[in-house]
């Protein structure tokens, strides 16, 4: 598994403070150069690879002889800093251990809440990840927008949060070139089970379902547990 250089850990570091932890908010200045190398123990020069790389990402903006501030736009940043998760795998069976956590209940949850129309959008939206697996299409947009309706039905605020990483995590399972055909016929499988109990709106068949897709999908990529 590579391994990040001292930088790419402390933009890592600052990523997970401006963004995760909201420690700072957008528009706010970082402090001083010499200040914050001293606070994340590192040399000036780390830093500034650190804040350039943050910077070429979206999350900070340097303005020459003002200071290094939070971009305004840093809510709308979708990456969560798993930027060529296909090259990290730690990382991806990380995300993929997140997912399993969050993502079960509230396939749950969406059993419970879902308004009739929510779940009919749903149906429709895994009836059309089925149709591109079918007709050998790209399916990563449909695929996001099943997980996404199903994460908005179950109607809870910090869940929504999380769909960024749903989205990063779909998109790189789906571009994974050897476990492509895999994959694609694990989720046909996985989904028929999925949809089934969720149109039955059975939340503990749901959540297994749900916990069942994910193992299947790390399996085939690959993501064993560490012991």
């Amino acid at each position: 598994m590579p391994k990040q250089n001292l930088s790419q850990q402390t933009a890592q570091r600052l990523y997970t403070t401006i963004v995760v932890e909201q420690q700072l908010q957008p528009g706010e200045k970082l402090p001083n150069e010499v200040e914050l190398s001293q606070r994340l123990g590192v040399s000036r020069t780390t830093l500034r690879e650190a804040i350039r790389t943050l910077a070429d990402r979206g999350v900070l903006e340097v303005h020459r002889g003002r200071g290094t501030f939070v971009s305004r736009r840093v809510e709308d940043i979708d990456d969560f800093g798993f930027s060529g998760l296909e090259r990290v795998r730690g990382q991806l069976r990380d995300l993929f251990e997140l997912r399993g956590m969050f993502e079960p209940r509230a396939a749950a949850l969406a059993c419970r809440r879902a308004a009739p129309e929510e779940l009919s959008d749903i149906l429709e939206k895994g009836a059309q990840v089925e149709r591109c697996i079918l007709e050998g299409r790209d399916r990563t947009q449909a695929d996001q927008a099943f997980h996404t309706a199903i994460v908005r039905a179950a109607h809870n605020e910090f869940l929504l949060r999380l769909l960024p990483m749903i989205h990063q995590a779909v998109s790189t399972a789906v571009e994974r070139g050897g476990e492509r055909e895999q994959l694609a016929e694990d989720t046909l499988r996985d989904h028929a089970l999925l949809l089934e109990f969720l149109q039955k709106r059975d939340g503990a068949g749901a959540e297994h379902a749900m916990a069942i897709h994910l193992l299947h999908s790390m399996d085939v990529m690959g993501l064993e547990e560490e012991s």
